[in-house]
């Protein structure tokens, strides 16, 4: 199915794009919908030469060890762009992309893409500035794993989505609009499920854990002071 006008304006590099260049990108596009759970794209795939983008829902990338153990690399939602190597690398899919929830996946033909760069060049730099961030959000996860307690990694992990998907006030704390499972909590961070069960407990004082992953922080001072090394939980 050929993206709408509307489905090309919630893209992030695409939103301030006029009309008129949008309708000429509209004959390279399609929208495809994902069921959640269904694989997008498999790692070590072939990768048409093509931008792909979350039109609408969630999707996880994550990447799996040699050893067999897989890790979350991120979580993409509506108008982000994902598998960079598609345009840019050997074209090779380095890492699985699974719908986290029901989604909408766009994708733009290359040479529509590249025609519509050099009419707007803030469509690369936008790209560029996307490609960017991750690289160093990576650099730091890496050097979170080498450097760092688990359980400020832990901590950060809650920060950040407590930024990235919002939180809603109740009389309790700020609970996450996002449900963390232990097993997400733990493939995104590096440690294994019993030491993120074990961790999340320490921190009874600070936030509220619930089954099913919904998630309330008593105190943000707290957990920001330990996301930054300043202070450790009590056991």
């Amino acid at each position: 199915m050929q993206a709408s006008i509307e489905q090309l304006s919630q893209i992030n590099v695409f939103a301030d794009l006029d009309t008129a260049d949008k309708v000429n990108l509209q004959p390279q596009t399609q929208v495809q919908k994902y069921s959640k759970g269904e694989i997008i794209l498999h790692e070590g795939d072939s990768l048409p030469a093509k931008l792909y983008a979350v039109v609408s829902g969630t999707i996880q990338v994550t990447k799996t060890a040699t050893t067999g153990k897989e890790t979350i690399l991120r979580t993409l939602t509506n108008g982000e762009i994902f598998a960079a190597p598609a345009l840019l690398g050997n074209g090779i899919s380095p890492a699985t992309v699974t719908a986290e929830s029901d989604c909408e996946i766009l994708t733009v033909e290359r040479d529509a893409l590249l025609k519509a760069i050099q009419q707007n060049p803030e469509i690369a730099l936008r790209m560029l500035m996307v490609f960017n961030n991750r690289i160093q959000q990576l650099h730091e996860t890496v050097h979170g794993l080498v450097s760092e307690r688990a359980i400020v990694r832990l901590a950060r992990l809650i920060l950040y989505f407590a930024a990235e998907s919002g939180t809603e006030s109740t009389p309790q704390g700020e609970c996450l609009k996002v449900k963390l499972s232990y097993y997400r909590m733990a493939r995104s961070v590096g440690i294994s499920y019993e030491e993120c069960v074990r961790l999340i407990k320490s921190l009874k004082s600070i936030i509220i854990y619930s089954r099913g992953g919904k998630m309330t922080i008593l105190d943000m001072q707290k957990l920001d002071a330990i996301a930054f090394g300043e202070i450790l939980p009590e056991d």
